[in-house]
């Protein structure tokens, strides 16, 4: 049981030298202490107000200071250091003495509360607690609880992020304590977490798929020839169409009848190359270049089986052979049998 009574009377002598140096330094605005125990003796941190007024005329207070740390309280070779508190709505030490002494000078418990949560909230605190108990107005004891912002009350956060203070102000009906927590601003709260901002995704190798609709329709349309002939060309659905003159709207998909080109024969010095010409050449027309057109071009062809009498003209109508006898104005197919004199009718 020795370790834990050394324990016990550390925390017994530490509570003892807060309580003194808080009579002590009252005028100075004393913000709390900070003991550090190393090789060469004990460091105590001072917060106060006014540095000033601790030190003393010529290090007077503090050499005083000294000596009953090391006498009166047997602390092992005491050095004491002070520190001035640059914004004292944010020490919690601080804030409970001024709530007590607003209270023993006869304030109003609720107004006095609230008027000092304000101030350490505006000053830029995450968030402050104060609580108050004892004899208030009546003849017994309340607790009122005033909070604001965010707080910690349990765990090692509790311990380590927010600044406690307490004070005691002494009254006619009894003694009232002052309790005030307080989260220092800047304080990386535990479970907080942020929204990242949507980054813009980088842009794909592969085109999306409205891209390629895109694409090809542009494509189609700069490889779409300018066909003589044609009124207009428009588009349904996915289906391209075109109108002729002699023709209604039609898919451009669909393939057109075409004239066959008929070898040209060969000249020869015995026959002139213009006659030879004007029986061989046949003029070709494609769907591109012109209308398409149920006339075809005459050539002459012939049956190996059917002997034709002279005079008759042939013709490829959509790759059946017809012709037409002399005298007549109408085609037929060339393997249809025709009649000789002498047949019945």
């Amino acid at each position: 049981m020795g370790i834990e009574r050394k324990f016990v009377q550390d925390g017994l002598t530490k509570a003892r030298i807060n309580e003194y140096f808080t009579k002590q330094l009252e005028r100075a605005g004393y913000g709390g202490m900070v003991i550090n125990r190393t090789p060469m003796g004990t460091q105590i941190t001072l917060f106060a107000e006014k540095p000033g007024m601790v030190i003393g005329k010529g290090g007077k207070t503090i050499h005083r200071l000294t000596n009953d740390m090391s006498y009166v309280y047997n602390v092992d070779n005491p050095q004491i250091d002070v520190q001035e508190i640059k914004v004292p709505e944010l020490n919690a030490q601080m804030m409970a003495n001024r709530l007590a002494n607003a209270l023993e000078r006869g304030w109003y418990f609720r107004k006095a509360g609230y008027n000092m949560l304000r101030r350490i909230m505006d000053s830029g605190a995450l968030g402050c607690e104060i609580v108050l108990s004892g004899k208030f107005t009546g003849p017994r004891s309340k607790v009122s609880k005033m909070v604001e912002g965010y707080i910690k009350h349990a765990g090692k956060p509790a311990e380590e992020l927010v600044d406690t203070g307490f004070a005691t102000a002494v009254k006619k009906l009894g003694t009232i304590g002052c309790r005030v927590r307080i989260v220092q601003p800047g304080t990386e709260l535990p479970g907080k977490f942020y929204m990242l901002k949507d980054e813009k995704p980088a842009a794909s190798e592969t085109p999306e798929p409205e891209a390629k609709a895109k694409e090809g329709i542009k494509e189609v349309l700069e490889k779409t020839p300018e066909k003589s002939g044609m009124k207009n060309i428009r588009q349904v659905g996915s289906v391209w169409e075109h109108t002729h003159d002699d023709l209604d709207w039609h898919p451009m998909s669909v393939p057109h009848p075409a004239a066959t080109a008929v070898p040209v024969t060969e000249v020869t010095e015995e026959e002139p190359a213009a006659a030879v010409e004007a029986e061989s050449t046949v003029e070709v027309k494609t769907a591109v270049e012109a209308e398409p057109s149920m006339e075809t071009v005459d050539k002459p062809v012939q049956s190996p089986d059917i002997e034709l009498p002279e005079g008759e003209q042939t013709r490829i109508n959509d790759g059946l052979e017809e012709h037409k006898h002399e005298g007549y104005d109408y085609w037929h197919p060339s393997s249809r049998t025709h009649k000789t004199k002498g047949d019945e009718n």
